[in-house]
């Protein structure tokens, strides 16, 4: 296929033009065609479509995703999860290990591989656990999990709150050249808190967690990451005082990195109010798919993560795809399970609320989800590739296709999206990754055909 005329993005290089785009067997290219691909197209052997007003990007990397594979399965698979996934744009994701039983083995990694291999449509790398059991006590056997294919360590959705433990976790994790993934909820602060802690949460009556409960367990860590000179990456930031400390972090040569989620740069705490916005519809009071850990916080907050993410304080967009089976949420806000199905409306929602609303520029948001969550696993061999031209892994987009949320139209098992109804601006046309079409074939034929 010839995509004449799409707009090509590649971070990598600084490319950022409007040509022809040859896309054929693995093959990417976004320059002056060679004597045999233009004799394809001369011979109609290949197709030439209109490819005005798309762009051609490379595939996105999502740091941060929950495929509950093993021991979940009702609420999520490899299978389903990589197939939301590719309608995302994303051509790899990281599996977090908070599965049941946690990924804190060499065979469960190697199980996550295997099953990726056979049943994924995207690259899947699993990450292991930082303690044995995801319990917080004992630090779990890192190089073990590191030589089986983990190619990070978080106990996500529990904080590793021993800073002693922590420390010996980093002295381990920078030996291997690998980061820790930290979820920075200080418990002692948090308790049993399940929204932001402002005039929101007193209004409906629900446990509030400040700020504070991120900040303090952040500052711990980028403190014991200098001692140990080790990898810190801080997932979901969501508070305007972590920011602050990242930055300062950063600014004295740190290795510290970071990733914010698309809902904690897009919703505000007033959502569980049903205030979505004069855009779009209204929801409802005490939504339990806002239910969200760390929680959906003020617009202030929002406002900073958008900053911090447009002058690269924030490295990356994550997506924390949590997907969960009705009956979890399907309970009074406070019992309900923490987590947002978010991998197949991450880019139309930033597209909405950040690119066309000019906050960032789109160049920025695709630096973000490619070579920015890239960067955070520098060395890691499956990433796919980020070179001097288009690999195999690249995602085609329509910058200004409305589509509205609809999640029974989810690939994903987990229909919990707080988006429901809303309008987005921005679509992902199709997804290739390895040089195969995963995501979006129809819609590739379905293009304009134009003299070659």
């Amino acid at each position: 296929m010839l995509l004449r005329g799409a707009r090509v993005i590649d971070p990598a290089s600084g490319t950022d033009v409007v040509g022809d785009v040859y896309i054929e067997a693995g093959v990417f290219q976004a320059e002056p065609l060679t004597d045999d691909q233009n004799a394809r197209v001369d011979q109609g052997r290949t197709k030439v479509v209109n490819g005005t007003g798309l762009v051609v990007s490379p595939g996105f990397v999502d740091l941060h995703c929950h495929l509950r594979e093993p021991g979940q399965e009702h609420k999520e698979t490899i299978a389903t999860g990589t197939e939301a996934a590719a309608r995302g744009g994303f051509t790899t994701v990281c599996a977090m290990p908070n599965t049941n039983p946690p990924i804190d083995s060499p065979g469960l990694v190697e199980f996550v591989l295997k099953r990726a291999k056979e049943t994924g449509i995207v690259r899947v790398l699993p990450i292991g656990t930082i303690t044995a059991g995801r319990q917080g006590e004992r630090v779990a056997d890192l190089e073990e999990l590191a030589s089986a294919g983990a190619v990070a360590f978080s106990d996500d959705g529990s904080p590793v709150a021993n800073p002693q433990t922590m420390r010996n976790a980093l002295m381990i994790a920078r030996n291997l050249n690998l980061p820790i993934i930290q979820h920075c909820e200080d418990p002692a602060i948090l308790g049993d808190a399940v929204a932001h802690e402002g005039w929101v949460s007193q209004r409906l009556g629900l446990t509030g967690a400040p700020g504070a409960a991120e900040e303090s367990l952040a500052a711990r860590d980028i403190e014991l990451a200098a001692l140990t000179r080790a990898h810190l990456h801080l997932a979901h930031v969501s508070s305007a005082g972590t920011i602050d400390l990242i930055k300062r972090a950063k600014d004295r040569g740190r290795k510290v990195t970071a990733e914010v989620m698309p809902h904690h740069l897009a919703l505000t705490d007033e959502w569980l109010l049903g205030d979505r916005g004069s855009d779009w519809p209204t929801g409802s009071e005490y939504d339990t798919n806002l239910r969200v850990n760390p929680p959906v916080r003020s617009p202030e907050d929002v406002e900073a993560m958008a900053i911090a993410l447009r002058d690269g304080v924030i490295d990356a967009v994550a997506t924390d795809h949590a997907p969960h089976a009705w009956e979890d949420k399907a309970v009074p806000f406070g019992e309900a399970a923490p987590g947002i199905s978010g991998i197949e409306t991450a880019f139309g929602l930033l597209m909405t609320r950040l690119v066309h609303t000019g906050v960032i520029d789109l160049p920025m948001l695709i630096t973000r989800m490619t070579i920015g969550p890239a960067s955070v696993l520098a060395g890691v061999p499956g990433l796919g590739t980020f070179s001097e031209k288009l690999g195999p892994d690249v995602v085609i987009l329509d910058p200004n296709q409305e589509w509205t949320v609809d999640p029974d139209e989810f690939a994903s098992k987990g229909k919990n999206t707080p988006l429901t109804g809303c309008t987005l601006r921005g679509a992902v046309v199709a997804t290739i990754v390895g040089g195969r079409v995963v995501h979006g074939e129809k819609a590739l034929d379905a293009l304009e055909r134009v003299g070659g």
